[in-house]
């Protein structure tokens, strides 16, 4: 299915994409349900009694609120990192024998002018150099630091 390290990095951010923004989709659901719900006042003459029994509703709706505001943080954060992740795909290096042959369909659909032989050979040596790639690791090694001198006056 997945064969190369590429398709299989694209395939895990659009994985992750998809994940993020589901959880999106679910954050906002619920708290649109959570929106329409009905809400009633409570009210009475004795304020201490009011104030008991509206107490418990708050914190209910506080710890819901939270739960839509981590939920919704957390979606943001893997749709982001899905997002980063599927435009930072490596891409697909060419390979010397795809490279020959769009040489070849160049060369063909092009038509030949009149060189010597010896330059179009050194055309060609030039052409079937493979490109350098960058390292994966790169090592940099620490700084040296001078030490402060001290002077005995």
């Amino acid at each position: 299915m997945l064969k190369s390290f590429r398709d299989k990095v694209a395939f895990s951010g659009i994985t992750v994409l998809s994940i993020g923004v589901a959880l999106l989709i679910f954050t906002f659901v619920s708290a649109y349900g959570f929106l329409t719900q009905n809400l009633s006042m409570i009210t009475s003459d004795n304020l201490a009694q009011t104030f008991g029994e509206a107490l418990a509703p708050l914190i209910g709706t506080c710890i819901r609120l939270m739960y839509l505001g981590i939920m919704g943080w957390v979606a943001s954060l893997m749709t982001i990192r899905g997002v980063t992740i599927v435009t930072h795909t490596p891409q697909l290096q060419p390979s010397p024998l795809q490279e020959q042959t769009e040489t070849e369909r160049n060369l063909q659909s092009k038509p030949q002018s009149q060189k010597p032989k010896s330059e179009k050979s050194k055309e060609q040596e030039g052409k079937e150099e493979t490109p350098q790639r960058e390292p994966e690791v790169v090592l940099i090694p620490p700084e040296a630091i001078p030490e402060p001198q001290v002077s005995n006056a």
